[in-house]
């Protein structure tokens, strides 16, 4: 099986080609970014995409950057919504199935429970706002799309909230970090376990109508959903064990930490239709984490 995947520095994108190195059988991930792959420039997609064969297309080349979206929609909604919708059509075209990359932050986060794909979507950002148009011009250009919306997504590559702790912990005893907005962190390897997965579901039965549409797909977070504190406890915890840096964790509200963009007090995600309709279920949050610091300890 060939999977397209669109950008080459993500960390999704890292974390598919990693596993693919080590697959048993005739998995393999093509990376395709800039310059010749611009979601930047979605006229240009088409004629770039035909170059390659492949069996599946995955969407996950993003504008990612939220608080910076907010002074600059007109180009976060150019590769969200309208470079998707490109990519998506080049699927269409040569009949194969198309996986769209999403986020929780299409929510409000003002449930109380966690949400499900048939929650109305209400965004409170530009980059939740264009990633939800992005969702919706990928449905209406290909029936065989799968939309997969994760959340606080991390790995031992790029920027990310497990990198960000580490390196502020190597100079301060204590770091200030937000204890009211709940959710599930998310290996991006484990992403991409899930993503393979249901890559080869599509493959194996393409006229499955069941197996498309909006599913979640976060780590499982257990009977108490942890705070980003929380997260940045187990990330110093899992540190201090390796011998690595570690700080503690002053918790702190939202209020006390503004950003440009509203983030949603509630990212938790309900995956039950993930696993009905395609058996992926990501591990429990806590899981990975020692693992993805020893990584990040040992890259230096």
């Amino acid at each position: 099986m060939r999977i397209l995947v669109t950008g080459t520095e993500g960390q999704l994108v890292r974390s598919l080609l990693e596993r693919a190195k080590v697959a048993d059988d005739d998995l393999s991930v093509i990376a395709m970014g800039r310059p010749d792959l611009d979601l930047t420039r979605p006229h240009a997609i088409a004629s770039a995409l035909a170059r390659v064969d492949c069996d599946v297309i995955v969407n996950a080349a993003a504008y990612t950057a939220v608080d910076q979206a907010e002074s600059e929609p007109g180009v976060a909604q150019t590769v969200n919504c309208d470079g998707a919708e490109a990519v998506a059509q080049a699927a269409a075209r040569a009949n194969i199935p198309f996986i769209q990359i999403s986020t929780d932050y299409v929510f409000n986060g003002q449930k109380a429970g966690a949400w499900t794909e048939d929650d109305s979507p209400d965004p409170l950002s530009v980059y939740g706002k264009t990633k939800l148009a992005g969702e919706m011009a990928v449905q209406a250009a290909t029936p065989k799309a799968v939309i997969l919306r994760t959340a606080w997504v991390y790995s031992p590559f790029g920027k990310n909230f497990v990198r960000t702790m580490l390196r502020l912990a190597e100079s301060r005893d204590e770091l200030s970090v937000v204890a009211d907005q709940t959710g599930a962190p998310t290996s991006a390897l484990d992403i991409a376990d899930g993503v393979i997965a249901v890559a080869r579901h599509l493959v194996a039965h393409p006229d499955d109508r069941a197996l498309h549409g909006v599913f979640h797909m976060t780590a499982t977070a257990g009977s108490t959903a942890p705070t980003w504190a929380d997260f940045a406890e187990q990330i110093f915890g899992a540190s201090r064990d390796l011998g690595g840096p570690s700080a503690q964790v002053r918790r702190i509200t939202t209020a006390e930490y503004p950003t440009p963009a509203a983030r949603p007090r509630n990212s938790l995600l309900d995956c039950t239709r993930l696993e009905q309709a395609h058996g992926v279920r990501l591990p429990f949050w806590e899981k990975p984490v020692a693992d993805i610091v020893r990584r990040i300890l040992a890259d230096g």
